[in-house]
């Protein structure tokens, strides 16, 4: 194998440049030289690429985000757009190709393997609902975010006696909801995967209240439910000042931590030795500390199972 492209896709997150970074290097360690495809599979169909080299890659390791960009592309879904990719990969002499990215991303590097096409997929999600991998790309990162601004907000909230409601990402998971609870001490997280009782939720704060806790934090997945209507359902039941922060995009910038520098840098490393080794059609992750290759099919076809463990310790620690 003498080229290996390389793409991001989906949404962005901390650590992609970090993955791009080792994957780079690593290729050219191996004497194999490494194609950029800008904007994801748009890229790819766009044949909007640039051959990479060491200069290519310095300094990104400490930003956020992806300097190759992300898009969507309604194309590639098409039959006649992904067979217009695969033309532009041979013609660009690209052998083999990493793809870093969520679900629907880690989908169409599934769909490329299936035309006979080598790549291998990365896991990139702040959710953390991507299976056969412990944590994705940006998770970590994410999670520092919130905390950091739950913190701030928790300032505010117990100087002005008041019950702030602060949602974040997780539209089919709450894994960022429940694992930041536990981490700010918030008094509840609110998950799609957990149905949830409003009045229960505000009979148990009016006892904290009256008990003399005078502010609670709310954390809230985007997907369990409208963070305003919480917000009011809780001022009218208990009579209390309520506020509503949206923390939204913020979650997913920032330079990356230590955590997803490290594991960017890991799990780039093995893509390219896979695709050198001549495997395809896999996917990349963190297993025990140590990364384990998956097949696509059994990643897309998958859900990940939310941690129960997580969700009793948020609940038993917002009492």
């Amino acid at each position: 194998m003498k080229r290996i492209g390389i793409l991001t896709s989906g949404g962005d997150c901390s650590g992609m440049n970090a993955t791009i970074r080792s994957a780079m290097r690593t290729a050219l360690g191996k004497g194999v030289e490494m194609l950029a495809y800008r904007k994801g599979f748009l890229g790819l169909i766009k044949n909007d690429h640039f051959l990479m080299d060491n200069r290519s890659v310095s300094g990104i390791l400490q930003r956020g985000g992806t300097f190759l960009q992300s898009a969507r592309c309604e194309e590639f879904k098409l039959e006649t757009g992904r067979q217009k990719a695969l033309a532009n990969l041979h013609e660009a002499g690209v052998e083999g190709l990493v793809v870093i990215g969520g679900d629907g991303s880690l989908k169409g590097a599934l769909t490329l393997h299936g035309m006979g096409f080598p790549v291998i997929g990365i896991p990139a999600s702040i959710d953390n609902d991507i299976p056969f991998t412990d944590m994705s790309l940006g998770v970590d990162t994410a999670l520092n975010n919130i905390i950091y601004a739950v913190d701030c907000i928790k300032d505010t909230a117990s100087s002005h006696a008041r019950a702030f409601v602060i949602e974040v990402m997780g539209r089919n998971s709450g894994y960022l909801a429940s694992v930041s609870a536990i981490a700010c001490g918030a008094e509840y997280a609110i998950v799609p995967e957990v149905q949830f009782d409003l009045s229960d939720i505000c009979a148990h704060l009016r006892h904290r209240f009256q008990e003399g806790r005078d502010n609670a934090i709310i954390i809230v997945a985007e997907g369990a439910g409208e963070a305003k209507t919480i917000a009011d359902a809780i001022k009218d039941a208990i009579g209390f000042e309520t506020r509503v922060t949206v923390l939204g995009h913020y979650q997913r910038g920032g330079a990356p931590s230590v955590f997803d520098r490290l594991l960017g840098s890991r799990l780039g490393k093995r893509a390219v030795e896979l695709l050198v080794e001549g495997e395809s059609g896999k996917m990349v992750g963190l297993s025990c500390h140590s990364i384990v290759a998956t097949p696509l099919e059994e990643v897309v076809r998958s859900a990940k199972m939310p941690q129960e463990d997580m969700l009793r310790l948020a609940e038993m620690l917002g009492i």
